[in-house]
C-alpha cells in the first residue's frame, strides 16, 4: 500500500508539473514571450540540477567514507589479536571486530566527555539545520506570496547567525512559540543522537534539495551576472566597478552560502557519526579516532577553513554597507581596523586550510606515520587562535577604536567618508541630476499676470482623488458589482466648442486644443460584490467577465450641487442626442469631448480588480452592461485568452487551475478561450518578475491606430475613432532596484532597517521601464524609459525581444506618460537630508527638511506629491504637467523649497528644486 500511495502521489505531482508547463508555455506564447519563458525555465532547471547534483555526489561519497571507516560494533567475544595488529587494522580502516575499545591513535573519551562532545555537536547541527531550513522556507513563502522584493540572497551561516537564531527561538512574543522552538531544536538534537545515520543521511538529502531551491529562486541574479554591463564608476575603497557590487557580488554571496553550509554540515555530521560509531554511547566510552578518521576530518576541516577564508574575503565588501558609523558605509573604524583584520583573517584561514590539508594527505606507505596527538593539538590551537582573532576584530577592537580614537575627533576622522556617502547616495537615487534654482517670491501679483497665465489658473485643482473616488462610488457604480478602485490624475488635449457661424469654416471644431487636467477612473467588475446567491461557478467564470467604461471629470470644475462636472459618465444610456450624447454607451458632455477622447467599446477585461479567471466564447453569453431593467450581453472577440478547445488542453487547464468543473461543463465550444492573470500586477510580474512595479497603474484612453499593441490588428482595416474598437490602456511604471550600491544609504520608504539583508532594502533605483497593458486584449509591452541604466541594459542583453525603445511607444500614449509617484516619493525622502552637500553641514544636520502637514478632514497628515499643470518659474513660459512636493525646515512651518518633476515631451524626467530664501519667512 505504501508503494501504491507513493506512486499515486508521484503521478499527481507529475501531472501538476506537466499541466503547469503546458499552460504557462501557451500563455507566454499567446503574449509573444515564449523565448523569455524557456530562457527562464532552463536557467532555473540548470540552477537546481547543478548545485543539487554536486551536493548529493559529495554527500553520498562522504557518507560512504564514514561507513567504511567508522568503528565496528563489537561482538560479545572478540578474536584475540596483538595490540600492533589491532592498531594496524584500525589504521587501515578495515571492518574488523578485533579492535579492543580504547586502542587508537587519539585519546579515548569517557562517557561524560563523550556525552558532552556528542551532545554539543548535535545541538549545533540541529541549530544549523534550522537556520538553513528557515532560509529555504522564507524563499518559498516569498514565491507563494509573490512578494515584491529583491531576490533574497540568504546570509551565509556564521557564529553570530547561530547565536541570533538561538535568541530568536527563545524570544518569540507568543509564550508558546519559545517552547515549540526550543523543543524542536533540542528534540532534533536528541533525535540525532538516537538515530544518527538515518537522520543525518536523510537531512543531508533534504539539505541538498534546499540548496538547489535557493539557487533556483535566484535565477535572475545568475542571468544578470552572465550579461553584466558596466557602470563605468568605481568605489573609492576597493576600486571595483559598481556593477561588481550590484551584479556580481550576489553570486559570490550565493556561492558562499552554499559551500559553507555544505562543508559545515558534512564536518558536523561526520564528526557525530564517528563519535557514535561502534555503539560508543551505549557502551559508555569512545575508543578514539582512528587514523583514516583523523585524515577524513582533517580534510573536511581544511575545506571548511578554505571556504571560511572566502567568507572573510567577501566580508570585506560588507563593510561598504555598514550601518554602524556616523553615515551608512565604511567609515574610519571599518577602513582602518576591520578591513585589515578581515584581510588577515582570510589569509590566515587559507594558511590553516593548507596546514590541515597537509595533515590529511597519505603519509608514505605506512599508515602509522599519520597525524599524532601533538599535530592534532597544534591544529586545535590554530583554530582557537583564529576564533580569538575573529572576536577581537569584530567586537572588542572596533569598539575601543570607535570610542577612544574616533569619537573625540569624529568630524575630522569621518569627513572623507561623509563626503563619499553624500556623493554615492545622490548618484544612486539620481539626486545629482536635480537642477537647483533659487526663488525669491515677490508679493506683486497683478490681474495681467492672471490673464497671462490663464492655462495655469483654469487648471487649479478643486478636486482631490479621494473625495472624487467616494463620489464616483455613490453616483457612477450603477450596479453593486461595479467598483471604482482608483482615480488617477492625467491630462488630455480637449476641443471645447465648434467654431462660430461667422468663421471661415462654421461648425468645424476648434483646432486649438486646450491641455486640460482631469481625473479618470475605471469602472471595473468586482465579483466579490455580486450578491451571494448569484455567486455561482457559471456567473463567476462565464457571465461576469469584465467591467465597462470609465469616468472623466475636470479637476477645476464643480457641477450644480457640488458634484463633479463629468466629461464622460454613466453606462447603458442608449443613443442620445444633444449635448449629452452617448458614445459606446457612455454619456459625453459635448462634441468637443467626443472628438478629443476616443471611447469606442470600453470593455475592461484586465485591470486592478480582475482577480478571477474567465472563459469566453462559450455557449453562455457574457454580461456587457445593464440597460434599464434589462441587461446587454456580448461575446468576447479579443486575443487575450488561450485557446482551450475540448481536448487535452481542457484537461491541462483543469489541472493547472485546479477547477475540475471545467471538465464537466457543457458550455465550452471549440473556440472557447481561458483568460487568466487578468490582474495588472500579477500579469506583468509573471512576465518580468525581476522588475519592481509602481503601486499606481493608471488608465489611458488613446487611439494608437495600429502599432502592434492590439493582437490581430490589421492596419488596412483600422479606422480613426472607430466606435467598435477598444481604446483603453493601462500604463504602469517599472523600476530596477538594488540594495547593494556602495555607500548609498537605503530609503526609509522601502525599509528603514539598515541591518536588513540587501533584498529588503533599496539603495539604488531607476525608473527604467514603462509598461503598457491593453485593457481589452491583455497585450503587455515594455518600453525602456532610461536606457542609461546598466541594469536594464543587462536585461536587454538577456531578453532582447522583451524591451523596446521608448521611441516605439505610440505618440498618443507618450503624451500621457508621467513622472512616477513611487520614485518621486523615494527621491523626496532622500532629498530631505541629502540636499546638504557640505560634509560639515551634513554632520551637524543644520538644514534638515521635512514634508509639511495638511489638514485632511479633521486630522493632520503629510502632504502627498500632487500633479498640476503650470509653467515653471524662471525656466519656461509654457504650461506643462508636473509633479510637485513642498518642503519645510525641521520643527518649523515656513516653506523652504519645493521639488518639481516634469512629464511632457523632451522634458520628461527633468527635475527642478526651487529653494526659497532662508532669511525670509514664506508661509
Amino acid at each position: 500500500m505504501l508503494w501504491v500511495g507513493l506512486s499515486l502521489g508521484g503521478v499527481w505531482l507529475g501531472s501538476g508539473l506537466l499541466a503547469a508547463l503546458v499552460a504557462e508555455s501557451l500563455w507566454f506564447s499567446n503574449l509573444g514571450y515564449l523565448d523569455l519563458f524557456w530562457t527562464r525555465i532552463l536557467t532555473q532547471i540548470c540552477a537546481w540540477i547543478i548545485p543539487t547534483g554536486l551536493s548529493l555526489v559529495v554527500m553520498i561519497a562522504n557518507f560512504r567514507w564514514v561507513q567504511r571507516w567508522q568503528h565496528p560494533k563489537p561482538l560479545p567475544a572478540a578474536t584475540p589479536a596483538s595490540v600492533n595488529d589491532q592498531r594496524r587494522l584500525l589504521a587501515l580502516g578495515l571492518p574488523t571486530t578485533t579492535v579492543t575499545p580504547g586502542r587508537s591513535l587519539s585519546r579515548p573519551l569517557t562517557f561524560r566527555w563523550l556525552l558532552l562532545f556528542a551532545g554539543g555537536i548535535s545541538l549545533v547541527t540541529s541549530l544549523a539545520l534550522l537556520y538553513y531550513g528557515q532560509a529555504v522556507l522564507r524563499l518559498w513563502q516569498m514565491a507563494a506570496n509573490q512578494t515584491d522584493v529583491l531576490p533574497a540572497i540568504p546570509t551565509a551561516l556564521r557564529l553570530d547567525s547561530l547565536w541570533a537564531l538561538a535568541q530568536q527561538l527563545w524570544h518569540w512574543q507568543n509564550p508558546l512559540l519559545p517552547v515549540i522552538g526550543m523543543s524542536v531544536w533540542i528534540g532534533g538534537a536528541i533525535a540525532l543522537l538516537v538515530y544518527p545515520r538515518f537522520l543525518l543521511t536523510s537531512l543531508g538529502l533534504l539539505l541538498s534539495l534546499g540548496f538547489g531551491s535557493v539557487w533556483t529562486a535566484n535565477w535572475s541574479p545568475l542571468l544578470l551576472f552572465w550579461r553584466r554591463q558596466f557602470f563605468h564608476q568605481t568605489d573609492p575603497l576597493f576600486g571595483h566597478d559598481i556593477s561588481f557590487y550590484l551584479l556580481a557580488l550576489p553570486i559570490w554571496q550565493l556561492l558562499e552560502f552554499w559551500l559553507l553550509g555544505l562543508v559545515l554540515y558534512l564536518l558536523l555530521a561526520t564528526l557525530l557519526l564517528y563519535l557514535l560509531s561502534g555503539n560508543s554511547l551505549s557502551r559508555g566510552n569512545f575508543p578514539g579516532f582512528s587514523i583514516p578518521q583523523q585524515r577524513h576530518l582533517f580534510g573536511l576541516m581544511s575545506g571548511f577553513m578554505a571556504i571560511v577564508g572566502l567568507s572573510y574575503w567577501l566580508r570585506r565588501y560588507d563593510l561598504l554597507y555598514s550601518p554602524h558609523g556616523v553615515v551608512f558605509g565604511a567609515a574610519y573604524t571599518e577602513v582602518h581596523v576591520q578591513l585589515p583584520f578581515y584581510t588577515g583573517l582570510a589569509g590566515a584561514a587559507i594558511a590553516i586550510a593548507l596546514f590541515l590539508g597537509w595533515q590529511a594527505r597519505p603519509h608514505g606507505r605506512s599508515p602509522l606515520l599519520a597525524p599524532n596527538l601533538r599535530k592534532i593539538s597544534w591544529s586545535l590551537l590554530l583554530l582557537a587562535l583564529f576564533c580569538g582573532l575573529e572576536v577581537l576584530s569584530t567586537t572588542l577592537l572596533p569598539l575601543a577604536v570607535q570610542r577612544f580614537v574616533v569619537q573625540p575627533n569624529e568630524l575630522t576622522q569621518e569627513l572623507p567618508y561623509i563626503r563619499q556617502n553624500i556623493a554615492s547616495t545622490r548618484q544612486a537615487f539620481k539626486l545629482e541630476n536635480i537642477t537647483v534654482e533659487p526663488f525669491n517670491p515677490q508679493d506683486n501679483l497683478t490681474l495681467e499676470d492672471l490673464r497671462r497665465n490663464d492655462p495655469t489658473i483654469r487648471n487649479i485643482r478643486l478636486w482631490d482623488t479621494r473625495p472624487l473616488l467616494e463620489t464616483n462610488r455613490q453616483l457612477q457604480q450603477i450596479r453593486p458589482y461595479y467598483r471604482f478602485f482608483d482615480a488617477d490624475i492625467d491630462r488630455y488635449n480637449l476641443i471645447d466648442q465648434p467654431l462660430p457661424a461667422n468663421s471661415p469654416t462654421p461648425g468645424a471644431l476648434n483646432p486649438e486644443a486646450i491641455n486640460q487636467q482631469v481625473l479618470i477612473s475605471a469602472r471595473e467588475l468586482d465579483f466579490a460584490a455580486v450578491p451571494s446567491d448569484a455567486q455561482t461557478w457559471v456567473n463567476e467564470h462565464l457571465v461576469y467577465t469584465h467591467g465597462y467604461g470609465f469616468t472623466i471629470s475636470p479637476v477645476n470644475k464643480v457641477a450644480p450641487g457640488g458634484l463633479p462636472d463629468y466629461f464622460v459618465k454613466d453606462i447603458g444610456v442608449g443613443n442620445q442626442a444633444g449635448a449629452d450624447a452617448a458614445v459606446g454607451n457612455l454619456t459625453t458632455a459635448n462634441a468637443g469631448i467626443r472628438a478629443s477622447i476616443p471611447i469606442g467599446e470600453p470593455r475592461i477585461y484586465f485591470g486592478e480588480l480582475t482577480n478571477t479567471y474567465v472563459m469566453t466564447q462559450t455557449a453562455v453569453k457574457e454580461l456587457d452592461f445593464p440597460s434599464g431593467n434589462d441587461n446587454i450581453y456580448n461575446v468576447y472577440d479579443g486575443k487575450g485568452g488561450v485557446q482551450m478547445g475540448t481536448g487535452w488542453r481542457r484537461l491541462a487547464f483543469a489541472r493547472y487551475l485546479k477547477d475540475w468543473r471545467m471538465l464537466l461543463t457543457n458550455s465550452f465550444t471549440a473556440d472557447t478561450q481561458v483568460i487568466y492573470r487578468r490582474n495588472l500586477k500579477e500579469r506583468v510580474e509573471a512576465i518580468a518578475p525581476f522588475l519592481h512595479y509602481d503601486q499606481d497603474p493608471y488608465l489611458v484612453t488613446a487611439d494608437i491606430e495600429c502599432l502592434g499593441l492590439n493582437f490581430g490588428c490589421d492596419p488596412a482595416q483600422v479606422k480613426p475613432n472607430d466606435p467598435t474598437r477598444n481604446y483603453l490602456y493601462w500604463i504602469l511604471d517599472a523600476y530596477t532596484v538594488s540594495g547593494l550600491y556602495p555607500y548609498s544609504e537605503p530609503s526609509a520608504l522601502w525599509g528603514n532597517n539598515l541591518d536588513a539583508p540587501a533584498g529588503d532594502r533599496v539603495s539604488y533605483i531607476r525608473n527604467s521601464v514603462k509598461v503598457v497593458i491593453d485593457a481589452y486584449n491583455g497585450a503587455v509591452n515594455f518600453y525602456v524609459a532610461d536606457p542609461t541604466d546598466p541594469i536594464i541594459q543587462s536585461w536587454g542583453q538577456v531578453f532582447p525581444k522583451l524591451l523596446r525603445p521608448i521611441e516605439q511607444l505610440p505618440a498618443s500614449l507618450r503624451s500621457h506618460i508621467r513622472y512616477p509617484l513611487d520614485l518621486f516619493s523615494i527621491q523626496s525622502e532622500r532629498l530631505m537630508t541629502y540636499h546638504m552637500t557640505d560634509p560639515q553641514v551634513f554632520y551637524n544636520q543644520e538644514d534638515q527638511w521635512q514634508i509639511p502637514n495638511e489638514i485632511y478632514g479633521t486630522a493632520a497628515r503629510p502632504v502627498e506629491p500632487y500633479f498640476l499643470i503650470t509653467n515653471l518659474p524662471t525656466k519656461v513660459e509654457l504650461e506643462e504637467f508636473i509633479l510637485l512636493l513642498p518642503f519645510k525646515p525641521t520643527q518649523r512651518t515656513n516653506l523652504i523649497a519645493w521639488l518639481a518633476a516634469r512629464s511632457d515631451g523632451n522634458n520628461y524626467g527633468k527635475q527642478l528644486l526651487y529653494v526659497f530664501p532662508k532669511q525670509q519667512l514664506v508661509f
